[in-house]
């Protein structure tokens, strides 16, 4: 399955216009918030799929009857860009057990790179819903990655992938593999540079998010 919230008018359209704005990028903070706001759209969204059960609950004045989540989730991101993203999704799903993956492009001079992952951090994924978030899903190379790092920590019942960005063939790389996953995204951008940088896109997540320039 795969969902484009962008297609529906909503005020994600407002968080993501803010997010690609180069002026409004200029603040840190306001960037932060915007991807942190639609990743609470998209989590709310991603809870319309979840399997829910009836609970009593007691009010002041009697007891209400309400259909509540019974899904373990867990909540999984890249380290630095993601991590904005990620507590949008975790705003809303507070009770989220959470996964945190260190990987980063290294580019050579031909243009090619390569991609390290140094860290995982996962609880088991038994029969869990494992929602992996990540700002951009360019290639979709490192999303492919992650996802088979986080594997090896057990099988989920479902796998939820969410981008705020995606590039056509880094979505078309990244279905084709892992056909059984959900890919939530906020918008797709058809251009990809030969640096893999999405066009129109909004420019790195990471730096815009927290400052300075990794290494590469």
């Amino acid at each position: 399955m795969a969902f484009i919230l962008t297609e529906k008018n909503t005020i994600a359209n407002q968080y993501l216009a803010e997010l690609r704005n180069i002026e409004i990028q200029q603040d840190r903070m306001r960037f932060r918030r915007n991807m942190e706001r639609l990743g609470e759209v998209m989590a709310y969204e991603i809870s319309k799929t979840f399997a829910y059960e009836q609970k009593d609950v007691d009010t002041p004045m009697g007891i209400a009857n309400m259909q509540l989540p019974k899904e373990r989730i867990v909540l999984a991101t890249i380290l630095r860009a993601g991590l904005p993203f990620h507590q949008g999704f975790l705003n809303c799903f507070d009770k989220a057990d959470n996964a945190f993956v260190s990987a980063y492009r290294k580019h050579h001079k031909d243009g090619t790179f390569e991609i390290n992952i140094e860290y995982a951090s996962c609880p088991d994924l038994n029969d869990a819903v494992l929602i992996l978030v990540d700002p951009m899903l360019a290639t979709g190379a490192s999303m492919h990655m992650t996802l088979q790092k986080l594997l090896e920590n057990g099988t989920p019942k479902k796998i939820h992938i969410a981008t705020a960005i995606a590039s056509t063939s880094g979505f078309n790389y990244l279905k084709r593999l892992n056909a059984k996953a959900s890919i939530w995204m906020g918008a797709l951008d058809d251009e990809l540079t030969a640096r893999s940088f999405i066009v129109p896109g909004l420019g790195d997540a990471g730096d815009l998010s927290y400052g300075g320039k990794l290494q590469e």
